[in-house]
């Protein structure tokens, strides 16, 4: 029996990565920049036109406090309340303003839902039951007015000893 030499399986070794490697090579040297006949479609960043809102309409939205006309007789801010967001939008050609209104709170669930339901039920709204119960809230509420065309809704978040009132609607701010 034959034993291959270890001088020539060295050499057969080494002769095979290099003809390896060889095919790996190249005569050109690399380029870093791109050639005629590659293509580029790279566009300058654009630069902004116009502004996301139009200065000149206001958004009826506020942070922090509520909103220019938020209908405050109607839906008073419950005492101790921290406003989130609030705001207040006229419906186009109607006497009606499109509301929401976030804020926070360490009133109990029960004090909070009582004083928003408190004048909603005084100035003529009829609670209902929510269409759809969300199972993470501690409360929900739903009020309509005037055959359906007024209605609020609102939900309580409670979470570590605080409350969180998130409320939207559409009321009319002029009728008591």
């Amino acid at each position: 029996m034959l034993r291959p030499r270890p001088l020539l399986v060295a050499l057969s070794c080494a002769v095979t990565c290099m003809l390896a490697a060889g095919g790996c090579t190249t005569s050109q040297p690399a380029q870093l920049e791109p050639t005629g006949s590659s293509t580029a479609d790279v566009a300058p960043a654009p630069s902004p036109t116009e502004s996301l809102l139009p200065a000149d309409q206001p958004t009826g939205s506020a942070v922090g406090t509520l909103a220019p006309d938020f209908p405050a007789t109607l839906l008073p801010l419950p005492e101790g309340a921290t406003v989130l967001v609030s705001s207040a939008v006229p419906v186009p050609d109607s006497d009606l303003v499109d509301v929401s209104l976030n804020l926070r709170t360490s009133q109990s669930t029960k004090q909070l839902l009582s004083a928003v339901r408190k004048p909603l039920l005084a100035a003529g709204f009829t609670e209902t039951e929510p269409a759809d119960k969300e199972p993470d809230l501690a409360a929900q509420a739903s009020f309509t007015r005037d055959d359906g065309k007024e209605r609020v809704i609102l939900g309580i978040l409670d979470l570590d000893d605080v409350r969180t009132l998130t409320l939207s609607g559409r009321v009319d701010p002029d009728v008591p």
